[in-house]
């Protein structure tokens, strides 16, 4: 794998993560009208059809695929969806999401055998530390059960990033089409359990053109585009490459809020945010010194 960004490379990756931070106000909009595991649900649809009637199967694994779609889709949309139904707001959901950094190491741990370090745990322990933050400002627009979903998101969304790692080099594209086959039952499911015909029914009445529109951005552009190249990358670079650029993803989510949502930002949300974003940054950018003779880590 190349240790570093091209050029060109580097520009898709910002486009990705700007994409990605502006899109929680499209959810918001989004949830204004459609329950949101249907929201989810339609998604995912759009992304599935027709595009898998023109892009063939990846070669990879029908597990494989299972396990990004059931992760992307039911565990990482699902419940962020969820979540953003009044339980927390955009921009402090697309902060918190980024735990998925954490979990994402951790799986990497896992299945290469590597062990955890020391500046490991104390990153951890700083976003820890901005959880606890907006966890006791609790009724603040953001409930325990708020925080809780979009936690179970970002883990949803470590393992996809694992899955698509090891899917290797193959059609991004494609593969995030064919996965979208294993999103789309399970949140259906649930939203007719969970959330009811009648709530569907009447979603789909009150939805607008900018309904409609936020529905094919989600689609089109957050899964399609940005899954699709987020997968691509890191196929071709280090985790530890890619992965410290979803740091930007919350200035992006919190600048949208603020700016379109009129989302406040008291002190205690700076806080927090410099917190997590302070342990994002030393998990991904430590770089161990090397001594001047031998060239040995410290």
């Amino acid at each position: 794998m190349k240790p570093h960004l091209s050029l060109r490379d580097g520009l898709l990756a910002l486009a990705v993560v700007f994409v990605w931070g502006t899109n929680f106000v499209v959810i918001r909009l989004g949830l204004d009208v459609l329950p949101p595991l249907f929201f989810a649900t339609l998604r995912f649809i759009f992304v599935l059809l027709p595009a898998c009637l023109l892009l063939p199967k990846p070669k990879v694994s029908w597990a494989n695929l299972a396990t990004y779609g059931v992760a992307i889709g039911l565990f990482q949309f699902g419940l962020l969806f969820i979540a953003m139904n009044g339980h927390i707001p955009p921009g402090l959901a697309s902060l918190v999401v980024q735990m998925q950094v954490f979990f994402t190491v951790g799986l990497s741990i896992w299945r290469t055998g590597e062990k955890i370090k020391l500046h490991q745990l104390a990153a951890f322990a700083l976003a820890l530390a901005g959880m606890v933050v907006i966890a006791a400002h609790n009724g603040h627009g953001t409930t325990l059960l708020g925080l809780g979903l979009v936690l179970g998101a970002a883990l949803g969304w470590a393992v996809g990033n694992q899955a698509g790692r090891e899917a290797g080099k193959v059609n991004m594209l494609a593969y995030v089409v064919w996965a979208a086959l294993f999103s789309v039952p399970p949140l259906l499911a649930l939203s007719l359990l969970v959330e009811g015909p009648a709530a569907i029914a009447a979603g789909l009445a009150r939805a607008t053109p900018l309904t409609w529109a936020a529905v094919l951005w989600q689609s089109a552009g957050n899964t399609m585009f940005g899954y699709a190249c987020w997968a691509w990358l890191l196929s071709r670079y280090p985790a530890a490459t890619i992965a410290p650029l979803s740091l930007l993803v919350p200035v992006f989510g919190f600048g949208a809020s603020a700016l379109m949502l009129g989302e406040p930002l008291p002190p205690w949300k700076i806080i927090a945010t410099l917190l997590i974003m302070g342990g994002l940054a030393v998990n991904l950018l430590w770089q161990p010194r090397k001594a001047a003779i031998g060239g040995e880590a410290c």
